[in-house]
């Protein structure tokens, strides 16, 4: 495991860091979905579902959030009830993490700020549902998701159900690539559109299983080439 902050900043699970230290496989899941984008009490039926999916698969999971200016890298029970259940708790991508942690607040991750999180304590590969992407008529609104920016800057496996299908799907695939985040479709040609399997757009790579996405992930770190993260 790599050299942290202080852990008056970052916590680590001691499952998480057991996985780590063992080599074990570790997936990193954001908070914000939990946090805001489900009801309660769903979203603590489906954190657990989550984190079971990832134990079925044979990795141990790492929920993130920041809590009372901790950052969290893997969460107990009581922990993700709170995420779920406490109104106060703010929406953190990269830029407000080290804001909340100073002032003592508590917030839940998003896909920017999970991977970010995730690089730092060395976990290697994040699952989310749809990623943030370039907005309808960013042309003129400059509203450009901070995720795709911190991607190509985290070296980061991001397993993902493509962009939301209200974004300008064909402008995030464009932004990506001027970005050189590679893009993998899993046991599919097609772009998916967050529910939609399809997007209407293709993806640039195709991987037929886990095995070659890992080799993806292994050789452009042995090239050395960049340190962008791939979207799966």
């Amino acid at each position: 495991m790599p050299h942290l902050p202080s852990s008056e900043l970052v916590v680590v699970h001691e499952d998480v860091r057991d996985a780590l230290d063992a080599g074990v496989g570790v997936v990193a899941l954001e908070s914000t979905i939990l946090a805001h984008g489900l009801p309660h009490p769903d979203n603590v039926e489906i954190a657990g579902q989550i984190e079971d999916a990832v134990r079925a698969g044979g990795s141990v999971p790492a929920t993130i959030a920041v809590l009372d200016g901790v950052v969290h890298v893997g969460l107990g029970a009581t922990q993700v009830e709170r995420v779920c259940t406490d109104p106060d708790i703010a929406k953190l991508s990269v830029r407000d993490v080290g804001v909340a942690a100073a002032l003592g607040r508590s917030g839940a991750t998003t896909v920017a700020s999970t991977s970010a999180l995730a690089h730092l304590a060395g976990i290697r590969v994040f699952a989310t549902g749809g990623l943030g992407g370039v907005h309808r008529g960013a042309s003129e609104t400059f509203d450009v998701s901070a995720d795709l920016g911190v991607i190509a800057s985290t070296p980061v496996l991001v397993v993902c159900a493509g962009v939301k299908s209200i974004l300008d799907v064909a402008g995030t695939l464009e932004t990506l690539e001027t970005l050189s985040v590679p893009v993998l479709g899993y046991r599919t040609d097609a772009f998916p559109g967050f529910y939609l399997s399809d997007s209407g757009h293709p993806v640039p790579w195709r991987v037929d299983s886990a095995q070659d996405a890992a080799r993806v992930v292994v050789t452009r770190d042995r090239l050395g080439t960049d340190t962008a993260g791939v979207v799966l």
